[in-house]
């Protein structure tokens, strides 16, 4: 079940291609309403074939392929599909105009596309695409926050691959005899169950009987971990960090991941050194300040680094809070742009060049803010035996990080999510987060 959302993603991606194609050959049709020759369609399926990589990472961007719990409802779906098909003809104007060299400028055919690809997308995803597939009734046992949640996701999305058909309480009388009646009732071949619950784990006993008449089990929690992006944390002992966390498995990806951040961050630092100038004069006009901060962090394997950045607020916040847990500083005029474009965050380049951070990671926190975390969170230090970075998996799911502030309960939220990254990290997980950032970044809603 954690990996059945992924056929159906690569089918959508198939399709997406498919649809790409078909409504390039249509609008050179339209454009001459008549079929194009062979050799017409060659030469601009060529450089269109370029232009479909970067489609696909725009509708990636998009949320399109989203496997999560924020898979697009029915009713979004047209309006992202159509900003995202315009955004990719942008690209293709732009593509067509810097690099002319294939001979061809399909200024009307864009515009023509731009409808026929979005018709045709639309209808690949909305109609055809469901009826490649339909979900399937499953039973959920367990009375846990996943249970709940997993139930309400999987109900409320447009491509999940289950639908709920009854929550079963395992604190009824005859839960053995519910079951057996469920399953028959609803015929599933599917249930989900929270194998926590001493009473779900007890009555289920020999699964064998079931699944001799065709019925999976799957884990709630392990599922709701695949579908959340997040570790549930009541698991986390001893026992799951031998399991789950190693980093002699990692040594290759390791270094891979130090070879792209010098080739990413060395020629973003390079280029951000133009705007130093404007940024130090607005930062000095406002208050006459400093203009960079250098903040103490926690990096890797608890060792305490020093990033630089643009001052973005009225002092040098250290993150000592004092009994308060709130910072006594402000944020600046000119800081809250800094923010908000993360121009702030320009210097921090540096440290990506010199080893301290990586492009992907956990964010680093305060040694302050450290010291008061790992005596209240258990397993809090885990986020540190990876290289903290300027962008991560919390920053961009987890709704509610704290800013200036101590705050246990949103930190033990969000330490879920540096888990989970710490446990799947990969270059194709480092790639989302990447893209994602940038989506955020465009949208402007922060990372």
């Amino acid at each position: 079940m954690a990996t059945a959302f992924r056929p159906r993603t690569l089918v959508l991606f198939a399709g997406d291609l498919l649809s790409f194609i078909l409504a390039l050959w249509l609008s050179l049709y339209l454009r001459a309403f008549e079929a194009p020759p062979q050799w017409l369609f060659v030469a601009h399926i060529e450089p269109f074939s370029l232009l479909f990589v970067a489609w696909v990472a725009v509708f990636f961007i998009a949320g399109l392929y989203e496997n999560r719990s924020v898979i697009l409802a029915r009713r979004a779906l047209s309006t992202t599909l159509l900003i995202a098909q315009t955004f990719n003809i942008a690209i293709a104007a732009l593509f067509f105009f810097f690099v002319p060299i294939f001979g061809i400028a399909p200024k009307t055919l864009l515009f023509i596309y731009l409808g026929v690809s979005f018709v045709l997308t639309l209808l690949w995803r909305a109609v055809l695409s469901p009826r490649l597939w339909s979900p399937e009734p499953a039973l959920a046992v367990g009375s846990g926050m996943e249970v709940t949640e997993l139930a309400r996701a999987l109900n409320a999305a447009h491509r999940a691959p289950a639908r709920i058909a009854a929550v079963i309480d395992p604190n009824v009388d005859d839960l053995a005899g519910e079951l057996r009646a469920s399953v028959a009732r609803y015929r599933v071949r599917m249930v989900i169950a929270d194998w926590d619950n001493p009473r779900v784990a007890a009555v289920f006993g020999d699964v064998s009987s079931y699944i001799a008449e065709g019925v999976r089990f799957f884990d709630a929690t392990a599922l709701y971990e695949a579908m959340f992006g997040s570790i549930v944390l009541r698991r986390v002992d001893n026992r799951w960090v031998a399991r789950h966390v190693s980093l002699y498995a990692h040594t290759l990806y390791d270094a891979l991941k130090r070879a792209m951040d010098i080739a990413i961050a060395l020629p973003l630092w390079l280029v951000s050194l133009l705007l130093y100038p404007f940024i130090a004069l607005a930062i000095k006009s406002e208050d006459g300040g400093s203009v960079f901060v250098s903040l103490p962090r926690v990096g890797e394997n608890n060792k305490v680094i020093y990033i630089k950045k643009f001052r973005s607020m009225t002092g040098n916040d250290a993150g000592d809070y004092g009994k308060s847990g709130v910072s006594r500083l402000s944020v600046t005029r000119v800081g809250k742009f800094l923010r908000d474009t993360r121009l702030d965050e320009f210097p921090q380049l540096l440290g990506v060049v010199r080893g301290d951070l990586s492009l992907i990671g956990p964010r680093p926190e305060t040694p302050s803010l450290v010291a008061i975390y790992e005596k209240e969170i258990p397993y809090y230090n885990l986020r540190h035996l990876v290289k903290p970075g300027l962008s991560g998996w919390a920053q961009l799911y987890h709704d509610n990080h704290p800013h200036a502030v101590t705050d246990t309960e949103a930190t033990r939220e969000k330490l879920s999510y540096d888990l989970f990254y710490l446990t799947h990290r990969s270059l194709v997980l480092d790639a989302t987060i990447a893209l994602k950032t940038i989506k955020k970044l465009l949208t402007r809603s922060g990372v």
